[in-house]
């Protein structure tokens, strides 16, 4: 699109409600798999982690887009839950890798678990089978939106 030409009215309309629903949406599939002792932030720094490997609070903050502060008090936290311990990393000793414990992976699977089971829950009971073919169809038109 070139500078001078506007989206269409189709375009902003889809932009906006895309935006709208996938907010609510993640927000309702986020507390599909609430523990009562995990904020959301807790268990979103969890969930990164289990992608990554060893990580740096900074690493984490800037992913999450939190300043290392917050970073670092979310971190201790899920530390003194036992669900992530932080090690001296072995190419520079000056900096501490985040890795999650054992507990740590069990809680992200758990919460994975419940998040798909809460959604297929919802697609089963309240779509048609057309209206579930139709959400693959979408979901294939959004993921092109990702590629470059």
């Amino acid at each position: 699109m070139s500078e001078n030409e506007r989206p269409s009215p189709s375009a902003v309309q889809a932009s906006r409600e895309v935006r709208a629903v996938i907010s609510r949406l993640r927000r309702r599939i986020l507390r599909a798999s609430e523990v009562e002792d995990l904020t959301l932030g807790q268990s979103s720094v969890l969930a990164r982690m289990s992608d990554q490997g060893g990580v740096t609070a900074s690493e984490l903050a800037a992913i999450e887009g939190v300043r290392h502060q917050s970073m670092t008090a979310t971190v201790a936290a899920l530390a003194s839950m036992g669900l992530v311990e932080r090690h001296p990393d072995p190419d520079d000793g000056r900096r501490l890798l985040i890795t999650l414990t054992a507990e740590g992976v069990r809680r992200v699977e758990e919460g994975r678990q419940a998040r798909t089971e809460w959604l297929a829950g919802r697609l089963q009971e309240r779509c048609t089978e057309q209206e579930r073919r139709t959400v693959i169809a979408a979901m294939a038109v959004l993921e092109r939106l990702n590629r470059d």
